[in-house]
């Protein structure tokens, strides 16, 4: 059985104090960096850009999987690789041609990630789960912190699951939204690959238990 991800989200760090952040993180031996890019078009707010990957590439030895809540998202692959990012994910409701996109972030030396919102069905990306490198299933609507979880979006997880299996493939699966400990009896039936954590890590006051926590609810589950 893999090792359960997590991946805490910078966007609800303090960033006055991104530093700070950083060291958070590598001390809770969480595994990824999670960077929210939003442009104010896709989603309502404006977040970073290339600068802050390119910032936190320099002092940050972790994976950095940047999701890019953004419209036209295949114009921004070639910078966001090149400032660093070991993985870039897309949603499929802002890219018209996907594998194009999928291609080209492979094309410059990265993983590819594809991302639906909680409205979106998965059968609206099977056609390029075969060429995907990992999949992530928005739990609440992207756009701000502190959300609640959307249960029915837990289904889509499921379905992956099956798909992946019947199919062949070995991508991986992750949720972001509302991930906490109150909603880890939620998640870990259904036991995504990558839990993508915001304002429930930086809130938290012992981040590094929060994680262990996490990572012992997966380890001691049953795999159905």
């Amino acid at each position: 059985m893999n090792k359960l991800i997590v991946a805490p989200s910078i966007l609800s760090a303090d960033f006055t104090d991104l530093q700070g952040a950083l060291a958070m993180i590598e001390k809770s031996e969480a595994d990824w960096v999670h960077l929210d890019v939003m442009d104010g078009h896709f989603v309502p707010p404006i977040s970073f850009g290339t600068k802050m990957v390119s910032d936190f590439r320099k002092r940050c030895k972790l994976p950095l999987d940047v999701h890019l809540m953004v419209e036209q998202p295949e114009r921004m692959v070639v910078d966001f690789a090149e400032a660093g990012a070991d993985l870039i994910t897309f949603h499929a409701e802002a890219c018209v041609h996907m594998h194009r996109t999928v291609e080209a972030i492979h094309s410059s030396g990265k993983s590819a990630g594809i991302s639906i919102v909680p409205s979106t069905p998965i059968s609206s990306v099977v056609e390029i789960l075969p060429f995907v490198d990992l999949v992530l299933v928005m739990t609440v609507n992207p756009g701000y912190g502190g959300q609640k979880l959307l249960e029915f979006c837990l289904r889509k997880v499921q379905q992956l699951q099956d798909l992946r299996r019947s199919m062949k493939l070995s991508f991986k699966i992750s949720i972001d939204g509302g991930v906490s400990a109150r909603t880890m009896p939620l998640i870990v039936p259904v036991r995504p690959d990558v839990l993508v954590m915001g304002s429930a890590f930086f809130e938290s006051p012992d981040p590094v238990a929060l994680v262990q926590d996490m990572q012992a609810a997966f380890a001691t589950s049953p795999v159905c």
